[in-house]
């Protein structure tokens, strides 16, 4: 299967050519089969998801395997990783309780940036979390850790209370905030947090695919030069932008994961 962008170099197609301009489509999210092990079809997207998680444990494992009281430079680097979540992010947002899940969100915040900083790397050029299916499980690993440490804090009743009854509000309201705090917490948490991640990267890789393809696409003729420079310098503007927005987006789902968190380990009022 032969992506828009890739056809349109093959065919050499340019700007005042009887050839109207290939922009990005669904194809280019959708990735013929690299290999397959056993029934598995393994493609570009899932590659890069193994290749992610073997660079995040890799690191902290080798890191942290035999660690020494003087810290090298390699430890070193990682315990500055790893305390940028853990007091950054968990001691902030949750607190004295956040210990117990400073592995998950550096597990999370790290695994999430590398997924979506593959859209600079050359050869790579997808944040494999453009693909929905990859923001709706690492959502999923999110909900069903929020879900157990509500109802284990607070018991079966004091876990509903928990999610659909907040403390300290006048009687008469809790008949329309309940079902209103219950479709919130309970469906409208994870879909967001899945939403977010996905539509600020598809979105992301399609401008930058954009104005690659226009900066080949226009080529051919003078004019088309002055266009062609032109969209060189946003595709390298975007993607200095990109860079950041990566590492925010990683941020920001792994803010709202200790968010969540914090709300479970609550006593229910």
């Amino acid at each position: 299967m032969i992506s828009d962008q890739m056809l349109a170099f093959e065919t050499d197609c340019h700007l005042f050519q009887d050839c109207g301009f290939p922009a990005p489509s669904v194809w280019s999210f959708i990735f013929e089969p690299m290999f397959t092990v056993g029934p598995v079809e393994v493609n570009k997207a899932m590659v890069l998801a193994f290749i992610s998680t073997a660079l995040v444990v890799g690191f902290f494992w080798k890191a942290f395997a035999r660690p020494k009281v003087v810290p090298g430079k390699f430890q070193l680097l990682a315990e500055v990783l790893y305390d940028f979540v853990r007091r950054g992010i968990g001691r902030e947002v949750i607190g004295k309780k956040a210990e117990p899940f400073v592995p998950l969100l550096v597990s999370l915040f790290f695994f999430i940036w590398i997924m979506n900083i593959w859209a600079v790397i050359p050869m790579a050029q997808l944040p494999a979390t453009s693909i929905i299916a990859y923001p709706a499980a690492l959502a999923l690993v999110v909900w069903v850790t929020y879900m157990t440490v509500t109802f284990k804090t607070n018991g079966f009743v004091g876990g509903i209370r928990n999610l659909c009854v907040p403390g300290g509000l006048p009687k008469g309201i809790y008949v329309i905030l309940t079902p209103i705090e219950f479709v919130s917490n309970i469906f409208v948490r994870p879909f967001t947090l899945a939403v977010r991640l996905f539509a600020n990267m598809f979105a992301g890789h399609l401008l930058i695919l954009t104005f690659i393809i226009g900066t080949w696409y226009t080529l051919g003729t003078v004019v088309g030069a002055f266009y062609s420079v032109t969209s060189l310098i946003m595709t390298l503007l975007i993607t200095v932008f990109e860079l950041f927005i990566q590492a925010l987006q990683a941020y920001v789902f792994t803010v709202l994961t200790a968010t969540y968190l914090a709300q479970a380990l609550e006593e229910a009022h």
